[in-house]
């Protein structure tokens, strides 16, 4: 899988991006990013290529709302 970097113009623009990535994956799960975050570190999950991403993504999303705070 060849990873793919997106350049955002601003913290605002990131956050809102990978916010509504999250927001598909709650949806498709039916499960809060971090209820699954927690779950995925306890090693509950699977490392599925989607769950890996995921975790990413909520990693992401913390570190941005950090930025901005």
């Amino acid at each position: 899988m060849q990873k793919q970097q997106i350049v955002y113009t601003s913290l605002l623009d990131a956050l809102i991006a990978v916010t509504k990535r999250l927001s598909i994956y709650e949806t498709q799960y039916s499960m809060d990013s971090e209820q699954f975050f927690d779950s995925y570190c306890k090693g509950q999950l699977s490392d599925e290529e989607i769950f890996v991403e995921w975790a990413n993504d909520y990693r992401h999303f913390l570190e941005l709302v950090r930025s901005e705070g």
